[in-house]
């Protein structure tokens, strides 16, 4: 068992399957010594999670639905690069979070992702950000993640 996978039980999650592209583009590009993963959609219980933050969604929703974005990532590294032992750090979150013209509270749902990928990874896992609120994203989703992260060569 990795020390990822001992991570994520303590903290009661398990790593999704790795979502395949719902369109015209594939999940990750290596390249230059970065992986570069695709925007990922949050799943709880094989369920899309949707709505809109400040209208039908509260901060706590959109938190575990960031949350659940960095464990779709963390799924697209480890098929992208076979073992997360390649990851050297995550350099950059974009975070988009759907939501109401009103809701600025963006940067306490992007922690959902941010506060994973630390307690994943440890200071590697500390990134730059964006936390972008956003009128609508793919399928109605709430949250959407992207990343670009360092890798080790093989």
């Amino acid at each position: 068992m990795s020390a990822i996978t001992s991570i994520l039980a303590e903290l009661g999650l398990k790593l999704p399957p790795a979502a395949a592209p719902v369109a015209a583009y594939v999940p990750t590009v290596e390249a230059g010594g970065l992986l570069h993963v695709s925007g990922q959609l949050p799943f709880k219980n094989g369920q899309l999670m949707t709505g809109r933050l400040g209208e039908d969604r509260d901060v706590d929703y959109g938190y575990e639905a960031a949350q659940n974005c960095a464990l779709m990532l963390v799924a697209q590294i480890e098929k992208a690069l076979g073992s997360l032992d390649r990851v050297e750090r995550i350099v950059k979150l974009g975070v988009f979070i759907n939501s109401d013209a009103r809701f600025t509270d963006q940067p306490k749902v992007a922690n959902g992702a941010s506060e994973l990928m630390v307690k994943l990874f440890g200071d590697n896992g500390r990134h730059a950000r964006s936390a972008v609120g956003v009128p609508v994203l793919p399928l109605g989703a709430v949250v959407e993640v992207d990343a670009i992260v360092a890798v080790k060569p093989v």
